[in-house]
């Protein structure tokens, strides 16, 4: 669109005008793109988490270069060596990228004081032109994951923009940068310019009166606390794995972050970029960390027995089991009484009912709750009992994408009487509920993200339902109406009772009592994933206060081990930090003990 407006003044301009066409000999009319300032982006409190800076670019036409130009005086102004400036000029012109005739940016952040020096001189080197853009910086160094950055369009954005972007043009490559990129992009303007023979500036064309002025993009006003991002991230340092933050009334999102990040600032778009790039990709300890994965909403993890308290709902909607019920525990669960297959268990007080089954996180328990479930309809039929377990945990917001708006999202997996019929198809009898009994315990093939964890949060916390996480505050003019509709997961409000009471003897006496919150109730369940590669996986989701919750929190830490010695603590100076506003003298020793754990260079 923008290059069609400007094909046609220019044809106005140098063709139809009889005061300009006179003047052709000595004048000509360059047509030049204004960039707008991206809007700016700010957390829940107005605190600034992203702004502009302006940069100096300097871009070429290779066809219009003088190839007798000063090389060494060019060189010599922009203080570049004549190597790099081989380099620079140099293209893989086979690419479709790259064009002879179309401008390529040549040099990129010039400093000022050499941009101004340059300008003077820039008549004598005909084929480049100067550029202002404006780039992103970050006050922070946070929530690099959540925000994204900016990269140059590429040639299937560019063709598939009916005319929004054109070469060397800035877009959102992920995070909010991307999903948000219709507000905050802005729009361009045009200015026209007169120069001389010599390519000096001389004027404006007809006063400006064909000029047309840049739009600045809207700003971006998100749900992140980033005092809480930054605690959750100096807590995960030196560690693998995310954290997420909720407020369980509006679905807004408070924290997200994944572990190891990175320096927002490292891919700023300037020279460096390239090699900060690469060296988060490609060094060695990157290639096991992962800096730029963001595992929040992309890793797919088993959630472990954070997942019990969900079964414990189901099963008590489905009246496969009643809250009252109480069973023996010795410590394992037989599967098959003729082989003499078991099953452990965690040393706990016996019989129990489903409270304390949460309170001391019994598989045995559990291991009975979902034979019983998938057995509903028959012990033949366990495909019937299945899709009943799966059709309620979609509710829940498993299996599927929750809808958040962010550049990505793993929808994680729950397994699905198909995925079993073809896994078991060599068993001539089928398969039968002793085969997937880890579904229990959240072991086997349920895998979730740790977006999903803190919603499962959200629910529990909301007694039933759940407002679709989201990033940004209602008034953005692209936010989603369907951020304040309210989802029903269709369990009866009495059944949260006995499962929530459960999450809060977890913490005052049972596994997560390093979770607990001084002057603050809370619930919660500890879970320790199994990892076939390596040591389990530390995992913990909980909510406060209990009777009326502000926060709902997951957080996974990958190799840490059982979940209420790391994720549980983490946790609780999170909700706490959130609740109070601060973290108290005497809890600086945890929190320090956690800051400085490393888990990735001593594992």
């Amino acid at each position: 669109m923008l290059t069609t407006i400007l094909i046609g003044k220019t044809a106005q301009l140098q063709l139809f005008s009889k005061k300009y066409r006179d003047r052709g000999s000595s004048t000509a009319i360059d047509q030049q793109v204004i960039y707008p300032g991206r809007g700016l982006i700010y957390d829940r409190n107005k605190k600034l988490l992203v702004n502009n800076f302006q940069i100096y670019n300097l871009n070429a036409v290779y066809n219009q270069i003088d190839p007798d130009m000063d090389t060494t005086l060019f060189c010599s102004l922009l203080e570049i060596s004549k190597e790099e400036f081989v380099e620079y000029l140099n293209k893989d012109w086979r690419k479709a990228s790259f064009n002879k005739s179309i401008p390529f940016t040549f040099l990129s952040k010039i400093k000022p004081e050499i941009f101004a020096r340059f300008q003077e001189h820039l008549f004598q080197f005909p084929g480049f032109s100067p550029l202002i853009r404006s780039v992103r910086a970050y006050p922070h160094n946070n929530a690099a994951h959540v925000l994204g950055y900016l990269g140059e369009a590429d040639s299937s954005k560019i063709i598939n923009s009916n005319g929004v972007y054109d070469i060397g043009d800035f877009v959102g490559q992920n995070g909010l940068e991307k999903y948000y990129d219709i507000d905050l992009r802005g729009k361009k303007g045009i200015r026209f310019m007169m120069k001389d023979n010599l390519g000096r500036e001389v004027g404006s064309y007809n006063d400006g009166l064909l000029d047309s002025l840049a739009v600045t993009g809207k700003d971006l006003f998100t749900t992140i606390d980033i005092d809480l991002q930054r605690l959750g991230e100096e807590l995960m340092q030196n560690k693998r794995g995310s954290i997420v933050a909720i407020e369980p009334k509006t679905g807004e999102i408070l924290a997200c972050l994944s572990a190891p990040g990175y320096d927002p600032n490292l891919l700023n778009l300037d020279r460096r970029r390239g090699k900060a790039f690469n060296a988060l990709l490609y060094d060695s300890i990157n290639r096991v960390n992962k800096p730029l994965m963001d595992r929040s909403v992309l890793a797919k993890y088993p959630p472990g027995s954070i997942f019990k308290p969900i079964l414990s709902l189901i099963t008590l909607q489905e009246k496969t089991t009643y809250a009252g019920r109480t069973l023996p525990c010795d410590g394992t669960y037989v599967i098959n009484k003729k082989k003499g297959f078991s099953q452990g268990c965690h040393n706990h007080p016996t019989p129990i009912n489903i409270s304390t089954a949460i309170q001391y996180s019994c598989n045995s328990y559990y291991y009975q709750l979902i034979k019983e479930l998938i057995e509903k309809e028959g012990y033949n039929y366990p495909g019937k009992g299945l899709q009943i377990l799966d059709d309620h945990l979609i509710k829940f917001g498993l299996g599927h994408k929750l809808g958040i708006d962010y550049s990505h999202e793993n929808p994680g997996f729950i397994p699905t009487p198909e995925h079993y019929d073809q896994q078991y198809n060599y068993v001539r009898s089928g398969w039968r509920a002793s085969y997937v009994l880890s579904l229990g315990i959240g072991q086997g093939e349920l895998q979730l993200t740790t977006m999903q964890m803190a919603n499962l949060a959200v629910i529990l916390a909301n007694r039933g339902h759940f407002y679709t996480p989201h990033f940004v505050k209602p008034g953005t003019p692209s936010f989603n109406p369907k951020f304040t509709e309210i989802n029903q997961v269709d369990i009866d409000d009495r059944h949260f009772d006995p499962v929530i009471y459960g999450m809060q003897k977890v913490i005052t006496s049972g596994t997560a009592q390093a979770g607990r919150i001084p002057g603050i109730s809370s619930a919660g369940k500890t879970g320790t994933s199994q990892n076939p590669h390596g040591k389990d996986h530390s995992v913990y989701f909980a909510f406060a206060p209990i009777d009326d919750p502000q926060i709902a929190i997951a957080v996974y830490v990958e190799n840490a081990g059982f979940g209420g010695d790391i994720a549980a603590p983490i946790a609780s100076l999170l909700l706490e930090r959130y609740i109070k506003s601060e973290i108290p003298e005497n809890r600086l020793p945890l929190f320090n003990r956690m800051r400085e754990l490393d888990l990735i260079s001593n594992p």
